[in-house]
């Protein structure tokens, strides 16, 4: 029988790239003999009764059934055993989530659905297969993503479970809590339903950066949606609705999901109420800086790779940049922000603005003129996609008869100031101020 996500996702009507098989009264030994004389075969998991069989270019996944029982601390702290002959209502069981313990029997052409995950699916309820599912605590997780990918509301008894074993965090590896949180920042649809669960499970409190969002109060005028944790879920499902996210690979839109998410770390730290036109005003001055070292520690504690955070740092230093725009930007300006907002890109910057600004229903969700004019001149400059890359190198300098040392990154600097002026674009448009610095 074909089992798990390839059947939701087909009740779904969308594509997976999983497929699992689960095999009945079929012994180990006769289950890797009939693929291999099929295909390539890999024995991964042959103490859990799995097997990965290939062919035409093909993955699939074949296993016995099995039953799971929690031996000790950790999500591979459990005693499998594979039973060819189990029933598979009890089967159905060691699965996370009622959805993902339907089956299709291809024999008999019949859905094999003990647990009613069907009709979950329907109505868009999260529920946990059995009480086996305190075991784990990975599955806490796994549910936050599925919320999202799915748009699906927890049963209340999930809920509970979830929250009872909140300290089972700890046991997680990081590897494991990063493969989650990948899949919520590139598989939502509504990214809000994951953090939202999150947060009414007590999950939240083990990502401070975003709990201590919600109760973060704002100025009502300007965000009349209610605390920062509400701004940002509206600014993560919009960025999800966007072109730029939905047509992005998937390493785009975990640097725009992440940057999304991030942009406000900062206000918690800052938020203070001042006197303006004659009246209290909630503001967070230059909550942009200080989000970007929490931007780092988050990513941190949730396993991303190193290569992301830089770019997630930059985009919530400069998430505020269209707000100093008062007029149509010069090319010098923009050409700053490229090069401040790299290794991240003014298209992502963009993307992040747009959502920031998306966030604050019932308000217009239309960019304002100050983004329109960004984009407009950054297009003008090509500088979307990539920063601009300085014209005059060390070598240039060294052709020139200059030793290479400490003064030359001043130097080279200053020759880069005059190249984001638009003083010269090219290298032999440089050559007289190249001469100027050597000849000094």
């Amino acid at each position: 029988m074909i089992a798990g996500g390839a059947v939701r996702d087909w009740l779904l009507g969308q594509a997976s790239k999983d497929l699992d098989v689960e095999v009945f009264e079929c012994s180990w030994e006769d289950l890797v003999s009939k693929l291999k004389g099929l295909g390539r075969v890999d024995l991964v998991g042959k103490s859990f009764g799995v097997a990965k069989f290939h062919i035409s270019g093909i993955e699939l996944d074949f296993a016995l059934p099995r039953s799971e029982s929690k031996t000790k601390e950790g999500h591979r702290g459990f005693d499998v055993v594979a039973d060819p002959f189990l029933d598979p209502n009890r089967a159905a069981l060691r699965r996370d989530f009622t959805m993902n313990a339907i089956s299709y029997d291809w024999k008999e052409n019949v859905l094999v659905d003990p647990l009613n995950g069907r009709l979950d699916l329907a109505r868009r309820v999260l529920r946990h297969s059995s009480e086996a599912f305190s075991e784990d605590p990975l599955r806490v997780l796994r549910g936050f993503q599925f919320c999202s990918r799915f748009e699906l509301q927890p049963d209340s008894e999930t809920v509970n479970l979830s929250r009872e074993i909140q300290n089972g965090f700890a046991e997680l590896a990081k590897e494991r809590v990063w493969m989650e949180w990948e899949k919520w920042a590139t598989l939502s649809v509504k990214p809000s339903f994951g953090l939202r669960f999150l947060l009414v499970t007590q999950w939240l409190q083990h990502f401070p950066e975003v709990f201590s969002l919600v109760s973060c109060p704002q100025d009502p005028g300007w965000h009349p949606e209610g605390d920062v944790f509400k701004h940002t879920c509206h600014c993560l499902d919009a960025l999800a609705s966007s072109n730029a996210y939905r047509e992005g690979s998937h390493s785009e839109r975990l640097v725009l999901m992440f940057g999304v998410l991030c942009h406000d770390f900062g206000k918690p730290e800052t938020t203070e109420q001042k006197l303006k036109d004659g009246e209290l005003r909630w503001v967070s001055p230059r909550h942009d800086q200080a989000g970007i070292p929490l931007a780092e520690s988050f990513l941190r504690r949730i396993g991303a790779p190193h290569s992301l955070i830089p770019k997630v740092q930059s985009l919530v230093g400069c998430h505020m940049a269209s707000v100093q725009i008062k007029k149509k930007p010069s090319f010098a300006q923009v050409r700053r922000l490229a090069r401040r907002v790299a290794p991240a890109n003014l298209s992502q910057l963009i993307t992040i603005i747009r959502a920031d600004q998306a966030g604050r229903p019932p308000l217009s969700v239309r960019p304002n003129q100050s983004v329109l004019w960004l984009e407009e001149v950054a297009r003008d400059e090509s500088l979307l996609e990539g920063t601009l890359k300085p014209v005059v190198l060390g070598r240039h300098l060294i052709e020139r008869g200059m030793t290479p040392g400490n003064h030359f990154k001043p130097l080279l600097d200053e020759l880069f100031e005059l190249q984001l002026d638009g003083v010269f674009a090219t290298l032999e448009e440089a050559v007289p101020y190249i001469e100027e610095i050597c000849n000094r």
